[in-house]
């Protein structure tokens, strides 16, 4: 059998700002080959946690190995090792796009050769071999962000690491990087890891993924095995009087669990379609008027709702501080 080999390995990784653990005593291990996402809200600690991957910022305690390196000690040869999608936007607007990948490539000293092969092989992969000697501020979003990703795979890194690369992006744009990025995983069998929000991104992309609240790993496995977790089906619907209704059904016996969110009452049950029925009438004995009702099996937000008790929605912060926590992780805050 096969020995699996680790591409990251974490220790008891944590990261403090003023008292306040950015990333709590994380123990993390994403093997070779693999496309991994680190799944969560903004401010979960998702950046801050890849920022120490990627020897941006000091952990404050705890270890890590990247590439077997060690990203306290030797961070030079884990910066060589992997490569980088930021965030925010970092690419020269007053260049073009073969420049700004040619400028990548002298800084992680590729020879001339290599360059000129490599540049015409990921203008390729990522489908703007037309737009090459084009300026970047004429680009898309997405073009910026498929350029950028070729940046980043342009010294040939065992590890792509990229932090929200569709954020912003119409959900055509979103479905396209991500083609990309799982044509590069298998092609150049690159390790892959992302951050997202978007749990439709990480059911479909990720082979694997770790949820993050509050700075803390709360649970990793495969998408199907997290859904397959919780069992059952679920049952969603809406009702005049959520306290009530929720009174009632969380006395059934045959009821897993009941979590209110969003104006949604969510019923997790066996054998759904038999027991909607049984909920209905239940309400009608009741008095309570059920507006809609739903049937379907359990998603990454149940998840996520599972195991924080509230959708990844209700735990957004607003954009003006996402912004602030995004530049703090990177280093660039106070």
């Amino acid at each position: 059998m096969e020995e699996k080999i680790n591409a990251i390995q974490v220790s008891g990784l944590t990261k403090e700002y003023n008292g306040l653990k950015a990333v709590d005593s994380v123990n993390l291990i994403v093997e070779q080959g693999i496309i991994f996402g680190l799944l969560g809200p903004n401010g979960a600690g998702k950046t801050t946690l890849i920022s120490m991957l990627v020897t941006m910022r000091k952990p404050s305690s705890g270890n890590a190995l990247v590439n077997s390196f060690d990203v306290s000690k030797q961070a030079g040869n884990v910066r060589k090792s992997i490569g980088i999608v930021f965030q925010d936007p970092s690419l020269d607007e007053e260049m073009t796009a073969k420049e700004n990948l040619e400028l990548h490539a002298s800084m992680y000293a590729v020879p001339k050769n290599a360059a000129k092969e490599r540049i015409e092989e990921l203008i390729k992969i990522v489908g703007l071999e037309s737009h090459l000697n084009s300026m970047i501020k004429t680009f898309s979003g997405g073009m910026k962000r498929r350029l950028e990703i070729a940046r980043g795979l342009i010294h040939h890194p065992k590890i792509l690491f990229l932090d929200e690369p569709t954020i912003g992006l119409d959900p055509q744009t979103r479905a396209g990087i991500w083609d990309y990025v799982k044509k590069l995983n298998k092609e150049k069998k690159i390790t892959v890891v992302l951050t997202t929000h978007y749990m439709d991104e990480a059911d479909q992309v990720c082979s694997k993924i770790a949820i993050i609240d509050h700075g803390k790993i709360i649970a990793v496995d495969s998408p199907e095995n997290l859904k397959n977790g919780l069992g059952g089906d679920v049952i969603s619907i809406k009702c005049s009087d959520s306290g009530k209704c929720i009174k009632q059904l969380s006395d059934l016996k045959w009821v897993k669990s009941v979590v209110a969110h969003d104006g949604l009452i969510d019923i997790r049950v066996e054998k759904g379609e038999e027991k909607i029925p049984k909920i209905l009438l239940l309400m009608e004995k009741n008095n309570v008027l059920v507006d809609s009702v739903s049937l379907r099996k359990p998603s990454l937000d149940d998840v996520f709702l599972h195991f924080t008790g509230k959708t990844i929605r209700e735990h957004e912060v607003n954009p003006k501080d996402a912004m602030r926590m995004r530049r703090r992780a990177w280093g660039h805050g106070r």
